[in-house]
């Protein structure tokens, strides 16, 4: 898969031992623990280090005083290896395994520190081939479209990773090759999130889903302004009224399924920049809203790599694109506006308006009639107050949303089950319209979201709403594999989840 923006990832190879003669720029990557004796760092046993290298490594380490502690990184140089210098990263206490997460997480700690280094051999892969590769790939993330060279970096960045594992045959090249097309899915969410408003507005998104789609083989359209008025976008239109740059509605389609096979529609939110409209947000951290498309980048990702990797299902998504902006011409607090498929909305406050591009394409998408369908959404601020910034909230019909959920937490990106309590609908009663778009109270926002949300999804079709307001965008530092700016969640949930529903129905 290549990238709509640029980010060039490292090639992945796997292999038997290391290479018998010296690697220039390179990097052995290495686990150890904390030493039952308490006097530092222990290296974890593998097949591709003898006795001396081992010992070596480990008098290295202590004298500089590595306890092995989770993510703890210590560099060091060993004559008697085929690389420039080890890497010891830590996995904490000693056991029997690790979790899958605990080796992504420490292979992307590894590779944030590799700066200047080009090949990298690793042999956590030992521990968990896939965790690795993914790790790897995802830490060693850059975006860099928009430094100049006064402020780009210098080197090259890691250009080669190589697995280290004793089972090379090719279903194990396979496992390595699937790593790297999900850790490529999520870079890709991760360089639109991280590419600025100035250059990504709804008809410039759309021509880069659409470039990325028509590379995959998907079924491509796009509806612009006129198409969207004519067949009765309302909250689309609606939302993207104020501003200058009109919006978009994208349809990609992937047909794996035939005609027995399960129909999945995927539904992001793709508002290229919030403002809040006439009620406008707080100019603190308004910047952040270059992530309010977070949503659409990893559906967008998802659909692409379901395609390249041959999924046997059908995968449709909508994607809704708008930019919210104040002007004369946006829509006003107190506006009714009628959504795709009928149902008015007295739009209260013009900052909830994620939920009504997100019920327009909703809408579209159970016409098609699919088994699931999958929304995901930068939607509520409430959603961080509840679950905080790694946690992505996950609501709809109650056994896919458990479904969703606990897949989630299998790869490593902890969404979490809430409820849609009934009594919250009354909450978005209109005096004027069929519905609010927010309600009176400042309780329960991401249940209220969630619950308004239903109101769209047809009857028989199972459904889930991942709500990630904080989860897709990291505006702190960097950890394990997650660097600063865009994640890329929930792209490999929800390629777990087709993949799951490829398997299991």
């Amino acid at each position: 898969m290549s990238t709509s923006v640029g980010y060039q990832p490292p090639a992945v190879a796997v292999a038997g031992a290391l290479p018998k003669r010296p690697v220039q720029s390179s990097v052995l990557i290495v686990p150890v623990v904390s030493g039952d004796d308490g006097n530092g760092a222990t290296v974890v046993g593998n097949p591709y280090l003898d006795a001396e290298a081992t010992g070596e490594i480990e008098v290295a380490l202590r004298a500089l005083g590595a306890k092995g502690g989770n993510e703890q990184l210590t560099r060091v140089v060993v004559p008697a290896l085929p690389v420039s210098s080890v890497l010891a990263v830590g996995l904490g206490k000693s056991r029997d395994e690790w979790s899958a997460e605990t080796i992504r997480r420490a292979a992307g700690a590894a590779a944030r520190s590799l700066s200047g280094v080009e090949n990298v051999f690793t042999t956590l892969s030992d521990l968990d081939l896939e965790a690795a590769i993914e790790g790897l790939l995802l830490g060693a993330y850059r975006f860099t479209e928009f430094r100049s060279a006064k402020t780009a970096p210098t080197d090259a960045g890691i250009r080669k990773v190589t697995a280290l594992t004793p089972d090379t045959r090719s279903a194990t090249k396979d496992a390595a090759a699937r790593a790297e097309a999900i850790a490529v899915a999520v870079a890709t969410a991760r360089d639109f999130v991280n590419t600025p408003p100035s250059h990504l507005f709804p008809a410039e998104f759309a021509e880069r889903a659409k470039t990325l789609g028509e590379q995959a083989g998907l079924e491509v359209k796009i509806l612009d302004e006129k198409a969207l008025a004519r067949d009765g976008y309302g909250g689309i239109i609606g939302v993207g009224k104020g501003s200058s740059r009109p919006p978009r509605l994208v349809r990609l389609a992937h047909r794996g399924g035939g005609r027995k096979g399960k129909k999945v529609a995927l539904v992001g939110k793709g508002i290229t920049f919030d403002t809040g409209g006439i009620s406008i947000k707080p100019a603190a951290n308004m910047h952040h809203m270059t992530s309010d498309m977070g949503g659409a980048a990893a559906v967008i990702a998802t659909v692409v790599l379901a395609a390249r990797q041959k999924l046997p299902i059908d995968v449709v998504a909508y994607v809704p694109m708008a930019e919210n902006m104040p002007s004369s011409t946006a829509q006003r607090p107190g506006d009714v506006l009628t959504q795709y498929g009928g149902i008015t909305v007295e739009v209260l406050n013009t900052d909830a308006e994620g939920r009504l591009v997100l019920a327009d394409a909703i809408v579209r998408a159970c016409e098609d009639n699919p088994d699931y369908l999958i929304e995901t959404s930068t939607l509520t601020g409430a959603q961080t107050v509840a679950l905080g910034s790694r946690t992505p909230g996950v609501m709809g019909s109650d056994e896919f949303r458990d479904r969703v959920a606990e897949i989630s937490q299998e790869v490593g990106e902890n969404a979490w089950a809430m409820p849609l309590p009934e009594e919250l609908k009354d909450d978005l009663k209109s005096t004027v319209a069929d519905l609010a778009n927010v309600s009176g109270s400042r309780f329960a926002g991401m249940l209220v979201a969630g619950t308004y949300l239903r109101e769209f999804v047809a009857d028989g079709v199972e459904w889930a709403h991942i709500d990630i307001a904080a989860p897709a965008y990291n505006s702190g530092g960097p950890w394990g594999y997650t660097p600063k700016g865009g994640t890329g969640v929930p792209t490999r949930t929800m390629f777990a989840v087709l993949e799951d529903i490829a398997a299991n129905g």
